[in-house]
């Protein structure tokens, strides 16, 4: 493997983390919300996906994004009357999110991008090196 070979690899994992960092954060933004109509259901979780795709070119295993699947978990209720998508015994089904599950998985997101980051710097490092070797 040569280290072009390992940018690309490292820049395919980039790519896959931030999208899943993108599915935690539309999972945060709606952690509150309700249903629009009484009864019925609130935004439902996503679950980032990935797989790996073999890259004929470069004799390779490059990880990929698939789509986000739904977390179909239960929602939670809350007593809460006066709201309008208060069922008929007043509980209203809130998104079934958990904050800081979902923290806790934007850090594993991000180190992991830190992590391909990191062998990005090495390996433009090494070849930086190596141009500078054959100059001489």
């Amino acid at each position: 493997m040569d280290l072009t070979t390992s940018m690309v690899i490292a820049a395919s994992g980039m790519r896959t983390q931030s999208e899943r960092m993108r599915t935690i954060a539309e999972n945060l933004a709606n952690a509150n919300s309700t249903a629009q109509v009484a009864g019925g259901d609130p935004y439902r979780r996503k679950v980032a996906t990935m797989h790996g795709e073999f890259h004929r070119d470069l004799g390779a295993t490059l990880v990929a994004s698939g789509k986000p699947a739904p977390d179909m978990s239960e929602f939670r209720k809350q007593y809460d009357p006066a709201n309008p998508a208060a069922d008929k015994t007043g509980y209203v089904k809130v998104p079934n999110v958990n904050s800081l599950v979902e923290i806790m998985d934007m850090r594993e997101a991000q180190r992991s991008y830190e992590a391909d980051l990191t062998v990005m710097d090495a390996t433009k490092s090494m070849l930086s090196r190596t141009v500078d070797l054959l100059r001489r």
